[in-house]
């Protein structure tokens, strides 16, 4: 299965809906996941320009979409992003493929 990053970035009324009502959105979009047949890894709060980090693991680039859809419509977010990540041995694979592809850049 691919992993994803996930950071997310809630609207002032979600979290003060939060403030006066703590909730673990961790467990709550839990099921919502699993229905499409991924897995959470870790959901962390942070300082910045997002709220929460997440990575989770999802079997395909729709599941990974359709979350993101579901997340963007539900109207508690401000800001969501989804990047896919590659684990180290496919990071090298991609390198090593690199190589032998034949691209040549632009010369001046």
């Amino acid at each position: 299965m691919a992993h994803y990053l996930l950071q997310v970035a809630y609207t002032p009324e979600a979290w003060a809906a939060m403030v006066k009502k703590p909730q673990n959105r961790a467990e709550a979009v839990r099921g919502a996941i699993e229905k499409l047949g991924g897995k959470e890894e870790g959901f962390w709060f942070s300082f910045g320009d997002y709220d929460i980090i997440g990575v989770i693991e999802m079997p395909d680039s729709v599941s990974a979409a359709a979350f993101a859809v579901a997340i963007g419509a539900g109207g508690a977010c401000k800001a969501f992003k989804t990047t896919p990540l590659l684990t180290i041995e496919e990071g090298m694979e991609a390198m090593k493929k690199a190589a032998t592809c034949g691209y040549k850049p632009a010369k001046k």
